[in-house]
């Protein structure tokens, strides 16, 4: 009977689909999250690893169970695993892409809409501080029709912003490393922008882009001086792209009007700068945390892990 470890707890449709087809299912059942060490005992005659994006699957952990035929990583994401590593011992590591596209676009816009309303901040006014009735001018905050949206990575879920974006009537534009073709913009009303021109422009900046070696904090301190002072700025993509010292130096300054971070660049962790500043939201990594995402992501790892068992062809792999 093969072994299968998960190293979080997952939603339970994908432990009864491996329990209901034979093979023998573990889960970490220790408090947060799993440590390195812990995982590295763990591992040891395991033949099948599911791991949330937040655990570290690196060399160490690899060579730690010499059985492991296949990595399935919880998440659309794969940086937290050394997939080139796992190539080279021949061990496929699958994501779960496409599933969590809606969730994570729905936050998305959520966010911009919070930020232009300043809804978190009001929830808290009226916590704290109390309202002290309607007034002409009291709490103004901004439409986001007519206002134009840069996108940062138009893939699956960066297409999907744009087209809810365009439903709220924003003029979308996005960059990307490769502009797509002219019918292709015509159907989805976007416009390509360069990177620069994009940051220029915008009234709002979402990034929906995976972290590369190549955008690791590709919003810096200069990024931030080129945006309007009145721009606000999204991440629901990885946190590393921004250099957050930066963008908190920029909104303690007005350099940029407000941010809404979903993830974070040292991630759990998060600035206590950030907490200060009414004109951020945090929220603590919730883009697909949907029952209705999460059951889907737990059915492709259980059906790629079984599919492994039985030797039939395995989807979503990104070190082939």
């Amino acid at each position: 009977m093969s072994k299968v470890y998960l190293s979080a707890k997952l939603p339970e449709v994908a432990t009864e689909k491996l329990s209901e087809n034979g093979l023998d299912v573990s889960t970490f059942a220790g408090e947060g999250l799993i440590s390195h060490d812990e995982l590295l005992k763990a591992v040891a005659d395991i033949d099948f690893l599911i791991t949330p994006l937040s655990t570290k699957v690196d060399k160490a952990i690899i060579d730690a169970a010499p059985k492991l035929k296949l990595i399935a990583n919880f998440g659309a994401g794969f940086n937290n695993i050394d997939t080139a590593y796992a190539k080279e011992k021949g061990i496929p590591v699958t994501n779960t892409p496409a599933v969590s596209t809606n969730a994570v676009a729905e936050v998305t816009i959520g966010l911009i809409l919070a930020l232009s309303h300043r809804i978190v901040e009001g929830d808290q006014k009226m916590r704290h501080e109390g309202f002290p009735g309607w007034a002409p001018l009291y709490f103004l905050g901004h439409k986001i029709a007519g206002k134009t949206l840069g996108i940062v990575g138009l893939g699956n879920i960066g297409s999907d912003v744009a087209r809810k974006a365009n439903g709220l009537g924003m003029n979308v534009q996005y960059y990307k490393p490769n502009q797509l073709s002219d019918p292709e913009e015509r159907s989805m009303k976007v416009t390509y922008k360069s990177f620069d021109d994009l940051v220029k422009t915008s009234d709002y900046i979402t990034i929906n882009a995976p972290q590369t070696p190549e955008n690791h904090h590709q919003f810096n301190a200069d990024v931030f001086k080129a945006m309007k002072k009145t721009a606000s700025i999204v991440n629901v993509g990885r946190g590393p792209i921004i250099d957050e010292a930066a963008l908190l130096d920029a909104l303690k300054s007005g350099e940029i009007a407000g941010a809404a971070l979903d993830v974070y660049e040292h991630e759990p962790e998060v600035d206590d700068g950030f907490k200060t500043l009414k004109n951020v939201i945090l929220t603590p990594h919730v883009g697909n945390a949907t029952v209705e995402a999460r059951d889907a992501m737990a059915t492709i790892v259980a059906d790629n892990v079984m599919a492994g068992d039985k030797g039939n062809k395995i989807k979503f792999i990104v070190n082939k």
